[in-house]
């Protein structure tokens, strides 16, 4: 918490900020492209069906982005706590993981609010939330701390993710179903683990469905991979990180 209170010390709506944001741009994309692509999600007879998808996939999107870019620079923003203080160096991501968590489960709770005034009910499939937590915060936190690490010595890695974080995000179905994908782009979306990730929430939220085991098997595999690979890059480059800041 005292992460939090330190990034909005000066801001009178506080934490709030953490959920507003999100669905400001939720509010946008909704107003632009309900006309477009709203009568083509197919498996939902409700009028807000596409804003409801949309709600879940910048969820589902945001906590991915909040916690990767967090970590990217959260070596170089406390690197004057590294250089004058002894602790351990990885509860930085810590707590930049904790502090996104519970941004998250604000924004999840305003989501569920909207939910009930566009007159869509929560279902029990909420409770598949946690499996698409857990897996998004993986990814995000391996692939965060590694490029942070990287970021220490080379500061192009941080310009150059805000650029493919873009690209990345147009091809992950956040604000388009996967249905309107031609078929010849499916194989290279199904390499993308935020396809499946963002599905679970989807899944849970809009169509009230359980996620399919078998789709989530490659995203696991690779947030489970590059967070335990974090850890050991982490053990190598930690004794040169504060000579590098």
């Amino acid at each position: 918490m005292g992460e939090l209170r330190a990034r909005y010390a000066r801001s009178r709506l506080g934490l709030l900020w953490s959920v507003l944001h999100p669905l400001a741009q939720a509010l946008i994309f909704a107003l632009v492209l309900s006309k477009v692509l709203g009568a083509k999600l197919s498996g939902v007879e409700h009028d807000a069906a596409y804003p409801i998808y949309l709600l879940s996939g910048i969820a589902a999107w945001n906590l991915f982005s909040e916690i990767l870019g967090r970590c990217l620079n959260v070596f170089v923003e406390y690197s004057s706590a590294l250089k004058k203080i002894a602790f351990p160096r990885i509860c930085l991501p810590m707590i930049v993981w904790g502090g996104a968590l519970i941004n998250h489960v604000l924004l999840l709770v305003a989501i569920a609010v909207i939910f009930l005034f566009l007159g869509f009910t929560p279902s029990i499939t909420w409770l598949a939330l946690p499996l698409g937590i857990l897996f998004i915060s993986l990814f995000a936190f391996g692939l965060g701390v590694i490029l942070g690490l990287f970021n220490v010595f080379s500061r192009d890695i941080g310009q150059a993710l805000t650029v493919v974080l873009q690209l990345w995000f147009w091809m992950t179905p956040v604000v388009y179903p996967i249905a309107i994908v031609p078929d010849n782009l499916l194989p290279i979306l199904e390499l993308n683990p935020m396809v499946a990730l963002v599905g679970i929430y989807h899944d849970a939220l809009l169509y009230k469905t359980w996620p399919d085991i078998g789709s989530l098997i490659w995203p696991a595999l690779i947030a489970v991979t590059l967070f335990g690979a974090a850890f050991v890059l982490f053990r190598r480059v930690s004794p040169e990180l504060v000579d590098a800041l």
